[in-house]
């Protein structure tokens, strides 16, 4: 029996949720117990993790390609074996090597099993046609924080950060495992349905997918400085620590809401104005902090964390907009890798600036937010 789109996002949106929430989202509350174990500082623990995020960003084009061929079905539930596989390790782990090594299994499985996976998975199933499914993954998975970070936490009280690595693996195979392999529909050959729709697209142009590539390069690199480093930054801006906790609680609805606004208001509207209206965001949020000050910490977050929840949509729908769905997968990993590394290398270049100028260091991803507008401004939509 064909499962429905909305099953269909429904439990992609699940399935990305728990990826995210046993990937990405854990080494914030299990790095300290760990560094403590091992007799590691937490910094060791989060290099390590920054190098698995590197090693994504080499094997998101394998990724893709495999997607492009097979579909995403296949890929994405090898993916919660590997991620099992990799938790597994680090639950088991008898020193830094191994939790090491676990972590090089857990950047093969983010290069799988995250978002630009089931973006291509929906690329795959839909065709250009997949922008409102893309919105509505982010939608839902917009919470794997507030669901990982609580259950983690609690998993680590019960059974310590081992059993909590443990207990992700489980679900990656209880849950993760079956929904991705019986209830995602198996992609036609993407090559054969686009030409049946006529929406195979124009040729990639690499000067399009290198100002693509750049836009979410700059994305990525500020979302993750501020999200290492944001309450420090409001502190630094003049709040004081409970402001600053109270501020930054802001981000994720403000984050979910532009998500809301972009499935309703804006779905018709091209992706390449929504993302201009995204990247513009994050310069407004910096000026607006930086003229106002401490009082301005809360409108700073809202309105950042509004321009990134968007942007994450963009990662999506701006290069199936302008390429096409025909190699969508591949040319993903390319277009993001530099977004993936940026990623990784942000939270410690970024921390360097802080600790030196403090809240000025925001206009550094100010000018990068203003760049990158200039070059959503000199890409264009290609004549249908």
């Amino acid at each position: 029996m064909a499962t429905s789109r909305p099953l269909t996002v429904s439990v992609l949106g699940t399935t990305q949720t728990l990826s995210w929430a046993s990937s990405y989202y854990i080494p914030a509350i299990l790095a300290a117990p760990i560094a403590a174990e091992f007799g590691v500082s937490r910094a060791t623990i989060f290099g390590v993790f920054s190098g698995a995020l590197l090693l994504t960003a080499f094997l998101g084009p394998m990724a893709g390609r495999a997607i492009d061929r097979r579909g995403g079905r296949d890929v994405l539930a090898v993916s919660n074996i590997v991620f099992a596989v990799g938790l597994l390790m680090m639950g088991l782990s008898p020193g830094p090597v191994v939790f090491g090594l676990a972590w090089a299994v857990m950047g093969v499985a983010m290069a799988m099993g995250l978002y630009d996976a089931a973006f291509a998975t929906l690329a795959g199933l839909y065709g250009k046609e997949a922008r409102n499914s893309i919105t509505g993954i982010t939608l839902i998975a917009g919470f794997a924080s507030t669901v990982g970070w609580p259950a983690t936490a609690l998993m680590e009280a019960e059974w310590g950060w081992r059993g909590a690595c443990l207990g992700w693996a489980a679900l990656h195979v209880v849950l993760g495992l079956p929904l991705n392999r019986l209830l995602v529909p198996r992609a036609p050959p993407p090559e054969r349905a686009s030409a049946a729709a006529g929406d195979a697209g124009p040729p990639p142009r690499m000067r399009d997918m290198a100002l693509i590539a750049f836009v979410l390069a700059t994305a990525g690199f500020s979302a993750a400085a501020l999200g290492a480093h944001l309450p420090g930054l409001l502190q630094a801006a003049g709040a004081t620590a409970v402001a600053a906790v109270a501020a930054g609680a802001l981000l994720g609805p403000a984050q979910v809401a532009a998500r809301i606004l972009e499935f309703t208001f804006l779905r018709k509207v091209s992706p390449l104005v929504s993302a201009r209206i995204a990247a513009s965001l994050h310069p407004i949020a910096v000026v607006v902090l930086l003229a106002g000050g401490a009082p301005m910490a809360a409108v700073f977050v809202l309105i950042h964390g509004a321009g990134n929840g968007m942007l994450t949509i963009t990662r999506g729908t701006l290069p199936l907009a302008v390429f096409g769905p025909v190699g969508y997968g591949q040319r993903q990993g390319f277009i993001t890798a530099p977004a993936r590394a940026a990623q990784a290398l942000a939270p410690f270049g970024f921390g360097l600036l802080v600790d030196a100028v403090g809240a000025q260091a925001l206009w550094l991803t100010a000018g990068l937010g203003a760049v990158a507008v200039a070059a959503l401004f000199a890409l264009r939509m290609p004549a249908r």
